[in-house]
């Protein structure tokens, strides 16, 4: 089993957040368990910036199971054609919710790369990524 981990729950774990932490740890755990966890270059980049120094990250990542896995031409083709087509759909929408084009790599480098994502933004990606499998802390 192949689970791709969203940048949020990664760092929920990495700068002890007391609210979603302890669920987030233990949601990762299982994924370990369970088989590969899997970041993509967004997630991977995200979460460098969030710790203060390269050995920290790199130590952090190791720590947690979590090895690098690189988009591909298939999955970045359809984040693009998904974040055109949810764009488009919402202009009607009084006040649509902006999505950056980062959101829906994530997304598509799970649909592609992985069996499931473990996100806590479970709303948007069962949206947009129909069929995908959504696991949340």
């Amino acid at each position: 089993m192949r689970t791709a981990i969203d940048t949020s729950v990664l760092v929920d774990v990495l700068v002890d957040d007391a609210r979603h932490g302890p669920a987030a740890a233990r949601a990762i755990r299982e994924a370990y368990d369970a088989g590969a966890l899997l970041a993509c270059e967004v997630v991977w980049s995200e979460v460098r910036g969030v710790l203060s120094d390269e050995v920290t990250f790199r130590r952090s990542m190791e720590v947690l199971g979590v090895g690098f896995d690189a988009l591909y031409r298939e999955a970045a083709e359809l984040a693009g054609l998904l974040w055109r087509d949810y764009h488009r759909n919402r202009r009607s929408q009084a006040a649509p919710r902006r999505r950056m084009v980062a959101d829906f790599l994530v997304g598509a480098h799970a649909m592609r790369r992985a069996d499931r994502l473990l996100t806590r933004d479970r709303g948007f990606y069962r949206d947009v990524f129909e069929g995908l499998q959504i696991i949340e802390p």
